[in-house]
């Protein structure tokens, strides 16, 4: 059986994790902890910076996730299509 690319088995547990309930929890209490931390710094624009730029982050790098299950996605229906049209025909 075929594993796929380093880049395929990263895709699918990342994308499996992100789909998770955990996943959101967390990211609620990164929010959370981001915003208490708010008053500590004075809302400064170091503080601002870290929320912005860990979400850049993290978007970057979803996009390509999503893209990439997405696309085994579009091909195990276009096989599932492909294998129906073959046995209507038959």
């Amino acid at each position: 059986m075929q594993h796929g690319s380093l880049f395929d088995r990263f895709a699918r547990r990342v994308a499996g994790f992100a789909g998770h309930p955990v996943a959101f929890a967390g990211a609620v209490l990164l929010i959370l902890g981001w915003l208490v931390c708010g008053p500590i710094f004075g809302y400064s624009n170091t503080w601002q910076l870290v929320i912005n730029t860990a979400t850049t982050i993290v978007t970057f790098v979803m996009v390509f996730v999503i893209q990439n299950t997405q696309n085994r996605d579009g091909e195990a229906i276009q096989i599932k299509v492909d294998e129906l049209i073959r046995a209507i025909d038959g």
